[in-house]
Protein backbone atom coordinates (compact mmCIF):
# COMPACT_ATOMS: atom_id res chain seq x y z
CA UNK A 1 0.00 0.00 0.00
CA UNK A 2 3.04 2.32 0.79
CA UNK A 3 4.37 2.01 -2.80
CA UNK A 4 1.36 2.77 -4.21
CA UNK A 5 1.21 6.12 -2.36
CA UNK A 6 4.01 6.57 -3.73
CA UNK A 7 3.69 6.12 -7.32
CA UNK A 8 0.61 7.89 -7.14
CA UNK A 9 1.99 11.07 -5.19
CA UNK A 10 5.41 10.72 -8.23
CA UNK A 11 2.71 10.84 -10.76
CA UNK A 12 0.89 14.02 -9.03
CA UNK A 13 3.97 15.27 -8.81
CA UNK A 14 4.87 15.18 -12.45
CA UNK A 15 1.26 15.92 -13.62
CA UNK A 16 1.85 19.04 -11.22
CA UNK A 17 4.92 20.35 -12.82
CA UNK A 18 4.02 19.70 -16.41
CA UNK A 19 0.69 22.05 -15.57
CA UNK A 20 3.21 24.27 -13.54
CA UNK A 21 4.96 24.55 -16.95
CA UNK A 22 3.02 24.92 -19.02
CA UNK A 23 1.14 27.81 -16.92
CA UNK A 24 4.56 29.84 -16.83
CA UNK A 25 5.62 29.77 -20.20
CA UNK A 26 1.74 30.62 -21.44
CA UNK A 27 2.74 33.96 -18.71
CA UNK A 28 5.59 34.60 -20.81
CA UNK A 29 4.30 34.40 -23.63
CA UNK A 30 1.30 36.51 -22.42
CA UNK A 31 3.76 39.42 -20.71
CA UNK A 32 6.22 39.65 -23.72
CA UNK A 33 3.81 40.26 -26.12
CA UNK A 34 3.96 37.00 -27.90
CA UNK A 35 6.24 38.32 -30.14
CA UNK A 36 7.93 35.78 -32.89
CA UNK A 37 9.43 36.02 -36.04
CA UNK A 38 7.94 33.73 -39.02
CA UNK A 39 10.20 34.55 -41.90
CA UNK A 40 12.61 36.67 -41.85
CA UNK A 41 12.58 40.34 -43.46
CA UNK A 42 8.58 39.11 -44.15
CA UNK A 43 6.19 37.91 -41.32
CA UNK A 44 6.40 38.51 -37.81
CA UNK A 45 3.33 37.99 -35.46
CA UNK A 46 2.73 39.46 -32.46
CA UNK A 47 0.09 40.24 -29.10
CA UNK A 48 -1.79 43.79 -29.57
CA UNK A 49 1.23 46.24 -29.98
CA UNK A 50 1.85 49.70 -28.26
CA UNK A 51 3.25 52.67 -29.28
CA UNK A 52 6.53 51.43 -27.76
CA UNK A 53 6.70 47.74 -29.48
CA UNK A 54 5.56 49.01 -32.96
CA UNK A 55 8.66 51.53 -32.75
CA UNK A 56 11.27 49.24 -31.40
CA UNK A 57 9.85 46.52 -34.25
CA UNK A 58 10.25 48.71 -36.40
CA UNK A 59 13.43 49.67 -35.39
CA UNK A 60 14.71 46.26 -35.24
CA UNK A 61 13.06 43.96 -37.86
CA UNK A 62 12.16 47.25 -40.24
CA UNK A 63 8.22 46.57 -40.10
CA UNK A 64 6.70 48.25 -42.97
CA UNK A 65 3.06 47.23 -42.44
CA UNK A 66 0.53 46.51 -39.80
CA UNK A 67 -2.17 43.92 -39.96
CA UNK A 68 -4.51 44.07 -37.63
CA UNK A 69 -7.06 40.93 -36.89
CA UNK A 70 -9.07 42.47 -34.47
CA UNK A 71 -10.94 45.00 -36.96
CA UNK A 72 -11.14 48.75 -36.77
CA UNK A 73 -12.08 50.20 -33.45
CA UNK A 74 -11.85 54.15 -33.34
CA UNK A 75 -12.06 55.50 -29.69
CA UNK A 76 -10.94 52.29 -28.30
CA UNK A 77 -7.92 53.09 -26.47
CA UNK A 78 -5.73 50.60 -27.77
CA UNK A 79 -6.86 51.34 -31.66
CA UNK A 80 -6.56 54.88 -31.64
CA UNK A 81 -2.79 54.13 -30.12
CA UNK A 82 -2.11 51.55 -33.17
CA UNK A 83 -3.43 54.05 -35.51
CA UNK A 84 -1.66 57.11 -34.40
CA UNK A 85 1.77 54.98 -34.01
CA UNK A 86 1.41 53.37 -37.77
CA UNK A 87 0.67 57.05 -39.07
CA UNK A 88 3.70 58.58 -37.27
CA UNK A 89 6.14 55.57 -38.47
CA UNK A 90 4.87 55.64 -42.12
CA UNK A 91 3.69 52.55 -41.74
CA UNK A 92 1.09 50.67 -43.68
CA UNK A 93 -2.25 49.47 -41.06
CA UNK A 94 -4.79 47.83 -42.54
CA UNK A 95 -7.78 46.31 -40.55
CA UNK A 96 -9.32 43.07 -40.99
CA UNK A 97 -12.18 41.90 -38.35
CA UNK A 98 -12.15 38.38 -37.56
CA UNK A 99 -13.33 36.43 -34.44
CA UNK A 100 -11.52 33.26 -33.40
CA UNK A 101 -15.04 32.03 -32.34
CA UNK A 102 -16.04 32.23 -35.76
CA UNK A 103 -15.22 30.33 -38.36
CA UNK A 104 -13.27 32.16 -41.40
CA UNK A 105 -15.14 30.83 -44.55
CA UNK A 106 -13.22 30.18 -47.98
CA UNK A 107 -13.76 33.56 -49.23
CA UNK A 108 -12.92 35.50 -46.15
CA UNK A 109 -9.71 33.58 -46.31
CA UNK A 110 -8.90 33.95 -50.09
CA UNK A 111 -9.20 37.61 -49.07
CA UNK A 112 -7.03 37.51 -45.92
CA UNK A 113 -4.35 35.86 -48.36
CA UNK A 114 -4.72 38.40 -50.92
CA UNK A 115 -4.57 41.18 -48.37
CA UNK A 116 -1.61 39.22 -46.58
CA UNK A 117 0.11 38.89 -49.78
CA UNK A 118 -0.42 42.43 -51.38
CA UNK A 119 1.11 44.55 -47.99
CA UNK A 120 4.45 45.62 -47.76
CA UNK A 121 6.79 43.54 -46.30
CA UNK A 122 8.28 42.87 -43.79
CA UNK A 123 4.48 43.03 -42.58
CA UNK A 124 3.45 42.45 -38.65
CA UNK A 125 0.26 40.33 -38.25
CA UNK A 126 -1.40 40.43 -34.69
CA UNK A 127 -5.13 39.83 -32.84
CA UNK A 128 -5.45 40.38 -29.09
CA UNK A 129 -3.52 37.50 -27.77
CA UNK A 130 -1.55 36.57 -30.79
CA UNK A 131 -2.57 33.12 -30.87
CA UNK A 132 -6.17 32.18 -32.52
CA UNK A 133 -6.60 34.79 -35.05
CA UNK A 134 -3.07 35.52 -35.94
CA UNK A 135 -2.35 31.54 -35.61
CA UNK A 136 -5.37 30.69 -38.61
CA UNK A 137 -3.45 33.69 -40.37
CA UNK A 138 0.33 32.71 -40.50
CA UNK A 139 -0.82 29.92 -40.88
CA UNK A 140 -2.57 30.63 -44.14
CA UNK A 141 0.46 32.96 -44.89
CA UNK A 142 2.57 30.15 -44.88
CA UNK A 143 0.49 27.80 -46.71
CA UNK A 144 -0.77 29.98 -49.85
CA UNK A 145 2.04 32.63 -50.10
CA UNK A 146 5.26 31.12 -48.92
CA UNK A 147 4.32 27.62 -50.21
CA UNK A 148 5.72 25.47 -47.06
CA UNK A 149 4.35 22.08 -45.81
CA UNK A 150 1.22 20.97 -44.28
CA UNK A 151 2.97 20.49 -40.66
CA UNK A 152 4.72 23.65 -40.58
CA UNK A 153 1.93 26.09 -41.98
CA UNK A 154 -0.22 24.05 -39.23
CA UNK A 155 2.39 24.48 -36.63
CA UNK A 156 2.04 28.37 -36.63
CA UNK A 157 -1.74 26.89 -34.70
CA UNK A 158 -0.55 25.75 -32.08
CA UNK A 159 -0.07 26.32 -27.85
CA UNK A 160 3.85 27.05 -28.72
CA UNK A 161 2.20 30.71 -29.69
CA UNK A 162 -0.73 30.26 -26.92
CA UNK A 163 -3.27 28.60 -29.06
CA UNK A 164 -5.25 26.18 -26.62
CA UNK A 165 -8.08 24.24 -28.55
CA UNK A 166 -10.09 21.62 -27.63
CA UNK A 167 -13.57 21.23 -29.23
CA UNK A 168 -16.47 22.10 -27.29
CA UNK A 169 -14.16 23.35 -24.45
CA UNK A 170 -12.10 26.47 -26.22
CA UNK A 171 -13.88 29.40 -27.78
CA UNK A 172 -11.01 29.74 -30.34
CA UNK A 173 -12.03 26.12 -31.71
CA UNK A 174 -13.47 27.42 -35.04
CA UNK A 175 -9.80 28.56 -36.05
CA UNK A 176 -8.80 25.01 -35.93
CA UNK A 177 -11.77 24.05 -37.75
CA UNK A 178 -11.44 26.76 -40.88
CA UNK A 179 -7.84 25.76 -41.13
CA UNK A 180 -9.09 22.11 -41.40
CA UNK A 181 -11.56 22.96 -43.62
CA UNK A 182 -9.53 25.26 -45.62
CA UNK A 183 -6.60 22.75 -46.20
CA UNK A 184 -7.74 21.13 -48.85
CA UNK A 185 -8.18 24.20 -50.92
CA UNK A 186 -4.76 25.01 -49.75
CA UNK A 187 -2.76 22.21 -51.98
CA UNK A 188 -3.14 19.95 -48.88
CA UNK A 189 -4.99 16.81 -50.22
CA UNK A 190 -3.95 14.05 -47.26
CA UNK A 191 -5.40 16.06 -44.71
Amino acid sequence: MAWARRIIGKVALSVGAGVGALVGYLAVLHYSGNFHLVLANELYRSAQISDADLRDYRSRFGIRSVLNLRGAAPGEPWYDEELAATKALGLTLVDFPMSASQEVGAEDAARLIAVMRAMPKPLLVHCKQGSDRTGLAVSLYLAAISGVSEEEAEGALSLWYGHFSVPYLSDAYPMDESWERLEAGLGFKES
